[in-house]
Formats: structure tokens, sequence, C-alpha cells
């Protein structure tokens, strides 16, 4: 069980962990032994999450999500497949809090008076800069 705050938690079945041999640092240890994880959280048929936190959480796993709507995480930075495999747990938990906190809302507001007049000169100078760089007529 993957303890995520008080109310949520993540159960065993819900997480799949996956060995595979790593890229990296070990020499010829990395062509014998699979130290690298592949963690599988099956996070849209998940009943720990609710539906809003679903989400944000397809939104921040970006391409880590699968079609199936589960979210893969891989780490393979260790030689030790232990400690992989905890930083990969460590990554599902910061990634699942990230998505727990609701956005806030924007309040529309309108520009100053100010902020109107610099952005008009702005586009002014540029405007000049632009006019001078028309085509270079003789002089005689």
């Amino acid at each position: 069980m993957l303890r995520i705050n008080d109310q949520i938690e993540i159960q065993d079945w819900e997480l799949t962990e996956n060995f595979i041999r790593s890229s990296g640092p070990g020499g010829q240890n990395v062509n014998k032994v699979a130290t690298a994880v592949e963690l599988r959280f099956e996070a849209a048929r998940s009943p720990s999450l609710p539906g809003p936190v679903k989400t944000r959480l397809k939104r921040l796993a970006g391409r880590r999500w699968t079609g199936e709507g589960a979210l893969v995480i891989q780490c393979d930075e260790t030689r030790s497949q232990a400690r992989n495999r905890d930083i990969a747990r460590d990554r599902l938990v910061a990634l699942i809090r990230k998505a727990l906190v609701a956005p806030k809302r924007r309040i529309a507001t309108r520009p100053t008076l100010g902020s109107k007049k610099r952005r008009l000169k702005a586009k002014k100078v540029r405007g000049e800069v632009k006019a001078l760089r028309g085509p270079v007529r003789d002089a005689d």
C-alpha cells in the first residue's frame, strides 16, 4: 500500500512493477542485471482518486499516460534495483500530490491606463524602426 495523504492510499493491486535492463552506469553489470524499474499505476480505474484529481493527473503526466489510462514511470538512475523502485514510487507520490492541488481560478482584470500607454508607445517605436528598413535610395 502506498500512502499519499491522510485520505488517499493506493492499493497494491493498482501498481505493477516491471524490472528491465538499464542503460547508464554499471559497466558489464548492465548487460546482466535488470535494475531499471517501470512502475505502472492504473490511474483511470483507481477507486482511490476522485475524478478531478484523475483529470489533473492526466494533464500533468503528459506522455507518461497511456491510452488505457495507466500512468507509467520509469527509473534507471542507480545501479540498485531497490533504490530505483523507491525513486519511482516517490515520483508517483509527488505527481499525485501535485494533482491534488486544485488550481486557483483567475479573476479577470482590466489593463491599467499606464500599461496601455506603454504598449502603444512600444508599438510606435517598433513601427518607426521597421519604417527605416526600406530600400536605400541614392542621393544624387
